[in-house]
């Protein structure tokens, strides 16, 4: 059991080391290669969108019959539409921050009100992805298969990697502002701190109440896909005239590269 929370540990710092990567581009550059960075998105997103089901909802629906009890149907569904609605709520919190942080935009005398809202903004979208990814993990505990492992950790490796532009979305309008590198560098890589907390909260919850693990899983699953269809796929296309189906590529793979795991390793 000990090592199954280090696992879900290691694996939510490990996204957070992602953050601080992408935050970490502020040393070098002015602004990130954006076809790059869609790449990525659209990688992260497929990656994610599989991942919701394959190691997410079929293996909760799994358990819920296992269980007996309320209907596998009914869990499922409930979960799912919670964990929507959770990280929709959470993203309302944002959009707020993100408006006042706009309507004070220019005014020096708010300068650190502004910062904070930026930094608080991304920190608290953070909390629903650690918290998939603690409950993926701490779906291991009594035992597991490649399969299993393998699609806790692709599920750690997309929410990485769509934690590296949000590093750098930190960074980059710190460094604008007139901060120091170091400064900008660390402010952006501390909005990921939250991730190995929520990551262990996920893991203990499902960890030591059982009962609970099928509608956690699809809890995680919910917030995965909104974050995947509302925020990253339209964020990858951005900017896409010249080459409309650059991003669309890395959604396709993403997705075929968890495809592939789940049937290779099935």
């Amino acid at each position: 059991m000990n090592h199954i929370i280090f696992m879900a540990l290691a694996a939510t710092l490990g996204t957070w080391s992602v953050t601080a990567l992408g935050a970490a581009t502020v040393v070098f550059f002015k602004s990130p290669n954006a076809r790059l960075l869609n790449l990525m998105l659209g990688f992260a997103s497929g990656v994610m969108i599989a991942a919701s089901f394959w190691s997410l909802l079929q293996p909760a629906i799994e358990r819920a019959q296992a269980q007996g009890g309320c209907p596998a149907y009914l869990v499922a569904t409930a979960g799912f539409l919670f964990g929507a609605v959770f990280m929709r709520a959470s993203d309302k919190i944002v959009s707020y921050a993100r408006s006042r942080t706009d309507s004070i935009q220019g005014r020096a005398d708010e300068r650190l009100n502004r910062i904070i809202l930026l930094v608080l903004s991304i920190t608290l979208h953070n909390i629903p992805e650690g918290l998939a990814v603690g409950v993926a993990f701490g779906a291991l505990q009594n035992g597991y298969t490649t399969e299993s492992l393998m699609g806790a950790v692709t599920i750690a490796i997309g929410i990485g990697l769509q934690n590296f532009p949000e590093g750098a979305a930190v960074s980059l309008p710190l460094r604008r502002e007139g901060f120091s590198r170091k400064k900008s560098f660390l402010l952006g890589q501390a909005s990921g701190m939250v991730e190995p907390a929520a990551g262990l909260c996920g893991a203990l919850l499902v960890v030591y109440a059982q009962a609970v693990l099928p509608f956690a899983l699809s809890f995680a699953a919910g917030a995965m896909i909104l974050v995947a269809v509302h925020e990253l796929i339209p964020e990858c296309q951005k900017n896409q005239k010249n080459q409309p189906y650059f991003a669309t590529t890395g959604i396709v793979l993403g997705f075929a590269v968890m495809m592939l795991l789940d049937v290779m390793l099935g």
